[in-house]
């Protein structure tokens, strides 16, 4: 794909407009760099974030190479220090995400801007294989939408060869991570081990798991208005109706209320479906009082009067009633 035809194709999401304000996260590498210099050539009012962690012996000279780039193409950059506190919870990359999106999105609330990352159509059928591996149900094959809030992804329509032949034909050099190299990472063992694999078999694998990822999100939209109905603007439901849905919709519902009272992502939520209608079936010992099922993820359910509500899972000590 020659320059021209990668900047039309990202001018075609509308995520990246001329005069809009964008926050771009640049590591340095081609997909990132590729990212930023589109957004200026499209006319976005660009600014950059790069995050240094301190974890390579490299990272001081990637962020002088972010901050040389910026001063060529004219945008503002901000360089964020910071070091992984001693016993933090999480895997590293977890942590490290958190803390550039968390700074990110700081930059770009504050500017009232998108924040822009630069994943890509391959990074998307990455994604796709990772969490059907990793994660059970629907959702994990959903993939990465282009916006989520202010977060864009203005590259998913192109791939990882696209963006360093792009980088080559402009003359825009990139770091490169050595770890996404390493199999000690999950994601490095799938883009090197799992997606080779799959193109062997057949050469559309990649593209083919992507349109995949597209189909079942606009079904999704689709299902979400079937738990709209099922719901009506409540925030509880009758066990008996409830039981009465089909299985798919009833395990919906039930995520949809766990996640909407705990702001959280509720995963087990939905394979607790029999349990709550066996709970249902009893009585409790006094009229009135509830039955109570905690499903994980901080989400309780409460069974009153056959009346299904969630409500966030007590904190130990805490009294209720």
């Amino acid at each position: 794909m020659g320059a021209d035809a990668l900047l039309t194709r990202v001018a075609a999401t509308g995520l990246l407009q001329e005069g809009r304000p964008v926050v771009v996260l640049l590591s340095g590498g081609r997909d990132s760099v590729c990212l930023l210099a589109a957004a200026v050539d499209l006319g976005a009012a660009v600014t950059a974030l790069h995050v240094d962690y301190g974890l390579r012996e490299a990272s001081t000279a990637d962020a002088e190479h972010c901050a040389a780039l910026c001063a060529r193409l004219g945008v503002p950059i901000t360089i964020e220090r910071t070091r992984r506190p001693e016993h933090a919870p999480g895997n590293l990359q977890a942590w490290a995400r958190d803390v550039r999106y968390g700074v990110g999105a700081r930059l770009a609330t504050a500017g009232g801007a998108d924040l822009a990352t630069g994943h890509t159509r391959t990074d998307q059928a990455e994604t796709v294989l990772y969490r059907l591996a990793s994660s059970p149900g629907r959702r994990a094959l959903l993939g990465m939408a282009p916006r989520s809030g202010r977060l864009v992804r203005p590259l998913l329509e192109v791939t990882r060869e696209d963006t360093a032949a792009f980088c080559r034909r402009r003359g825009l050099p990139w770091r490169e991570d050595a770890s996404n190299a390493s199999p000690a990472f999950a994601r490095s063992r799938v883009r090197h081990g799992l997606l080779p694999a799959l193109r062997a078999v057949d050469a559309r694998a990649e593209a083919n798991v992507v349109r995949t990822a597209e189909l079942l999100r606009d079904e999704a939209e689709v299902l979400d208005v079937v738990v709209d109905t099922a719901l009506a603007g409540r925030d509880r439901i009758a066990v008996d109706h409830l039981r009465a849905l089909p299985r798919a919709v009833a395990r919906l519902v039930v995520r949809r209320l766990a996640e909407d009272v705990t702001g959280n992502l509720c995963a087990r939520a939905p394979g607790r479906l029999d349990d709550l209608l066996a709970l249902g079936e009893h009585r409790p010992a006094k009229p009135g009082d509830p039955w109570a099922l905690d499903l994980g993820d901080g989400a309780r359910a409460e069974i009153r009067d056959g009346v299904l509500r969630m409500v966030p899972t007590p904190r130990p000590g805490a009294r209720t009633g």
